[in-house]
C-alpha cells in the first residue's frame, strides 16, 4: 500500500514549513503600507448644532 509509505510525504511535509517559516514572512513583513496612522488631537472638533425648521 503506497499509501502508508512515510518517506515522500515527511519531505513534502519538512519543505512546506520550511518555506512557511523560512521564506515567506520576510517577504511578507517587507511590504509597505501607503498610509501611516496619524494620531488623534486630544481637543474634540467643535460641532454646530442642528436648526430643526419644525421646532
Amino acid at each position: 500500500m503506497p499509501q502508508l509509505n512515510p518517506a515522500p510525504w515527511f519531505a513534502i511535509l519538512i519543505f512546506s514549513w520550511l518555506v512557511f517559516l523560512l521564506i515567506l514572512p520576510p517577504k511578507i513583513m517587507a511590504h509597505t503600507f501607503p498610509y501611516e496612522p496619524t494620531s488623534q488631537s486630544a481637543e474634540k472638533p467643535k460641532t454646530d448644532s442642528w436648526t430643526w425648521p419644525w421646532h
